[in-house]
């Protein structure tokens, strides 16, 4: 910002809720900034004022420790929840472990159901996600989106982790094409194990429609990246995708949402407002 002259400080729109408000391209609007600085709060108003001029709004939290249930005296769990008081203003809490585990299980059910296919797959996952750091995250993202993007909703809000979290959202594409490289080895590792625990009982590694077991591993997370890939294309339209950082007159939240802001930047995200 240092580097804007008079004219080009002009050209930038005013910083305000009227903006988003009046945005009705505007698809998804996420909150962030650093720990304490009421997030989940501004989170809580934007979706409230937006559920007064849009049909249908889903606030999300993808925060580790969620606060919504505290906000609104009201439990919420991984399945959208009408807030009390309200006909068209719904909240959700994502638990990142229960994504991945849901992740893992339409892995396994995608496999043949003899216990020693079962444990291989079990035992390849364990071993991505200890091996690509991030990958979990990236996983339960992509299984977020994919149901977000399912749902009939006008605007979702997303009340987001503290900044270092946020800021790894974005690298998910990276960590995805990581990902799919390891596949490739631990296919070869894990291939002829398969092979071996179904030829013993008897049968093929396959899935149900005789598909290769570790080739349907791989075609999941292929379309894991492809829903990512898709989002993040989102991301990058100031039309339909809004960053709003969230800080309060502290020189570490100050100093913080500068770094947030540059983040942002770079991966061509909106984050005027």
């Amino acid at each position: 910002m240092a580097d804007l002259n008079d004219d080009e400080f002009a050209e930038l729109p005013e910083p305000s809720l009227r903006n988003i408000i009046e945005m009705e391209s505007l698809k998804w609007v996420f909150v962030g900034g650093k720990g304490g600085v009421g997030k989940t709060t501004t989170s809580c108003c934007v979706g409230i004022r937006l559920s007064m001029v849009r049909e249908k709004v889903l606030l999300v939290s993808t925060d580790p420790a969620h606060n919504l249930s505290d906000a609104f005296s009201q439990k919420f769990g991984s399945d959208p929840t009408l807030v009390q008081g309200f006909d068209n203003l719904y909240c959700m809490e994502i638990d990142a472990d229960d994504d991945m585990n849901s992740f893992q299980r339409s892995m396994q059910e995608g496999a043949a159901e003899d216990d020693d296919t079962q444990s291989v797959v079990g035992n390849f996952m364990a071993d991505l996600s200890t091996s690509i750091p991030g990958i979990d995250e990236a996983m339960s993202f992509a299984e977020l989106m994919k149901q977000v993007q399912q749902m009939d909703y006008d605007t979702i809000v997303f009340d987001t982790a503290p900044t270092g979290h946020t800021l790894r959202l974005l690298s998910f594409p990276t960590i995805m094409e990581k990902a799919l490289g390891k596949v490739a080895a631990l296919k070869e590792r894990f291939g002829g194990l398969l092979n071996q625990a179904s030829a013993m009982m008897g049968g093929a590694a396959t899935g149900p429609n005789g598909e290769n077991v570790a080739d349907l591993m791989v075609g999941k997370l292929e379309e894991t990246r492809g829903i990512i890939a898709k989002v993040n294309a989102a991301f990058r339209d100031p039309e339909v995708t809004t960053f709003v950082c969230v800080c309060i007159p502290e020189f570490l939240s100050i100093y913080e949402t500068e770094r947030l802001g540059q983040e942002l930047s770079k991966f061509g995200i909106d984050c005027h407002n």
